[in-house]
């Protein structure tokens, strides 16, 4: 069984998430240095069979694009060439930020914790990839 993995990307680091293998439950897998980010994709599938990545496609709450935007754009051609037989999804991680401040929040994590903005990288690939998946068992329905 193979994996989703889930990529929000930064100028200076990305979150990344991976569902079990049976695609059930998502979980934050680590935080990369986005120069690294590649190599990091590569050895991570050479050891697990990964079916599809998703990436957090930078939208402002108006709809327009990011200024991120071009950078995601440039890094999923990077991403096509490198790992040409695994898929790639963008999905809209409008809130993401907020909802994983919220989350941290919500679950009693303590100042400096919440100011660990690799550990909100990490938690926003997980809400990605989770709302990702929401968004597909809504469609089988």
């Amino acid at each position: 069984m193979a994996r989703i993995l889930s990529v929000d990307y930064g100028k200076k680091r990305c979150g990344l998430a991976v569902t079990d293998p049976l695609k059930i439950i998502p979980g934050g897998l680590a935080t990369v240095p986005t120069s690294e980010l590649i190599n990091f994709l590569k050895d991570y599938t050479s050891r697990e069979e990964v079916e599809l990545f998703v990436v957090g496609e930078p939208i402002q709450p108006n709809g327009k694009p990011s200024e991120n935007l071009p950078r995601v754009k440039a890094f999923v051609e990077k991403l096509k060439i490198a790992l040409p037989h695994i898929p790639v999804e963008f999905y809209d991680e409008r809130f993401t930020s907020v909802l994983a401040h919220k989350a941290m929040l919500d679950g009693g994590l303590k100042k400096k914790a919440r100011q660990d903005k690799a550990l909100v990288d990490e938690i926003s690939a997980t809400i990605i990839l989770q709302d990702y998946m929401n968004s597909k068992i809504k469609f089988q329905h």
